[in-house]
């Protein structure tokens, strides 16, 4: 399994949400985001948002962690 994953595409208008290994770092999830489904402004994703409510361990790996990424 790839240490980012997109799981969901979007999320309302400016945001994403990624599976990812704990210990991932911002860089390592803006560049998979980027890369795999660019946000269509001009800055990209641009922010990883880990304080969100909506972080959360997921469901079917606990050593995984849901982030949201914002535009």
């Amino acid at each position: 399994m790839d240490r980012i994953i997109i799981t969901r595409a979007i999320v309302g208008i400016a945001h994403m949400q990624v599976c990812a290994e704990a210990d991932a770092t911002d860089e390592e999830i803006l560049e998979v985001c980027n890369r795999e489904n660019p946000s269509g402004t001009s800055l990209g994703w641009c922010k990883v948002l880990k304080n969100d409510p909506a972080l959360v361990i997921c469901e079917f790996y606990p050593e995984r962690r849901h982030f949201l990424v914002e535009c």
